[in-house]
């Protein structure tokens, strides 16, 4: 099983939605991760079918964005008006580790490469539409947004675009979400606590990208910082501001555009 000592996966015939969950033993997280994956239907006979990661925000995990969000109702309906091709929707857990785990390898454990590595790996192996040909794609929200422009740009080899919605844009404002110390996400490379930084270091080798950020989110001056930085590095992005708030309403909404733009990427 490619690596990993088990992966359990839900059956078809009581799946509801098209969602199905997967449990699978990953070395990266010393234990087992979670997967909520949308699964379009009439697209068990394709091969190479676009894959969009959603990354989830602090408190979460792999039910947050169709649960919250209803993300899975909202792709079917968009496949269905011919607005995006079909894609498969994959939602993992951060790896369960406190409030967030910001994506970042810390405590011995690595949630970073659990996302970047693991979780396309196990898609690949489970999936007969999704193969190493498949587009991968990576989004996420708060926290999520964090990991997913992080770890789209230094993974970069690996996923085709990226997008942020109301991101944390340093390692230094989780503190506004959550209770763990701040010490206990230190990392050995200062870049990998910034976006910015990190965009920067793989700056000639990035996906296309976009953000975007409510006008009333407690993260706009942020969001409006990275964009204002992308500009003065000559960094090609999309940025955008909308009504709204640090909230599921916004983010139900907003992810509309970022899979109209992982769509113009295929």
């Amino acid at each position: 099983m490619a690596g990993f000592r088990t992966i359990e996966i839900s059956n078809p015939l009581f799946e509801q939605q098209h969602l199905r969950f997967l449990t699978v033993k990953a070395n990266s997280l010393k234990g087992r991760g979670d997967i909520c994956i949308f699964v379009p239907p009439g697209t068990t006979g394709l091969q190479h079918i676009p894959v969009c990661l959603l990354l989830h925000g602090v408190y979460g995990s792999a039910w947050s964005w169709a649960f919250n969000a209803g993300v899975h109702r909202k792709t079917q309906q968009m496949i269905e008006n011919g607005e995006i091709a079909p894609v498969l929707i994959a939602m993992p857990s951060d790896g369960l580790w406190g409030d967030g785990s910001a994506y970042l390898p810390h405590h011995s454990l690595d949630f970073e490469k659990w996302i970047a590595a693991d979780v396309p790996e196990v898609l690949i192996t489970s999936f007969p539409q999704v193969s190493e040909q498949s587009p991968f794609f990576i989004a996420g929200l708060s926290m999520g947004g964090f990991g997913a422009l992080r770890i789209g740009a230094k993974y970069h080899q690996r996923f085709k675009g990226m997008a942020g919605h109301s991101s944390i844009t340093e390692l230094s404002q989780m503190p506004l979400f959550v209770e763990e110390s701040l010490d206990g996400y230190s990392q050995p490379v200062k870049a990998d606590e910034s976006v910015l930084d990190t965009i920067l270091k793989y700056r000639t080798q990035l996906p296309p990208f976009r953000f975007d950020c409510g006008s009333s989110d407690l993260l706009i001056n942020e969001n409006r910082l990275l964009h204002r930085q992308m500009e003065a590095h000559n960094i090609p992005h999309i940025y955008e501001e909308f009504e709204g708030g640090h909230e599921w309403p916004y983010w139900e909404k907003h992810v509309e555009d970022t899979l109209r733009f992982f769509n113009t990427l295929l």
